[in-house]
């Protein structure tokens, strides 16, 4: 897993890199990396992936883990996927490509998550799977305030940035299959 020291943006830096965030493709782009959270802490990336329909990422952490969120703490149904652009994570990992895996998420993608883009509901195809991205908010944690600054973490849940989901989205599986790095991700009818 990559170390969690590294240069940490400020707000100017950050808002400077916005305009390559925007470039991102909305009817189809590309999965530039899949990450499994096998146990707290830890990272796995994966140039093949299996998604299920009560597993989410096959091996990942997410049903076990739970959630604070649901009363019983249990996995949450709607947040069973993240989903983060790779622009986004790439400025604020200062262009380390080797430190997105420590934003947390599972699927890092060349595509506009934007809420214009991509409203709850939108069912998206990544490889042979299909997704459905949920109305729950994706907001950054403590994690990502230590591994990324607080510039970083102010950045993508500022009110004026929350419509861009620069802190990704969440989402479940709606159709099983098999995920590749470099496949295409694209929204369905």
């Amino acid at each position: 897993m990559a170390t969690n020291v590294a240069k940490q943006l400020t707000t100017e830096e950050l808002e400077a890199g916005l305009g390559e965030i925007l470039t991102a493709p909305a009817a189809a782009g590309t999965i530039e990396l899949i990450v499994r959270r096998p146990a707290e802490g830890e990272r796995e990336v994966l140039e093949e992936a299996t998604v299920d329909l009560t597993e989410g990422l096959v091996g990942d952490n997410w049903r076990s883990r739970g959630s604070r969120r649901m009363p019983d703490r249990s996995a949450n149904p709607n947040a069973q996927l993240t989903v983060m652009n790779a622009h986004a994570a790439d400025l604020v990992a200062a262009g380390a490509r080797e430190r997105w895996e420590l934003a947390g998420d599972q699927f890092y993608v060349d595509f506009d998550l934007s809420e214009a883009n991509l409203p709850a509901g939108t069912r998206l195809a990544l490889g042979s799977a299909v997704i459905e991205v949920t109305p729950d908010p994706h907001t950054g944690c403590a994690k990502f305030h230590a591994r990324f600054g607080g510039d970083a973490h102010t950045f993508v849940n500022t009110r004026k940035h929350r419509h861009l989901r620069l802190r990704g989205l969440n989402a479940k599986v709606v159709e099983p299959g098999t995920v590749r790095s470099g496949d295409a991700i694209r929204k369905l009818p």
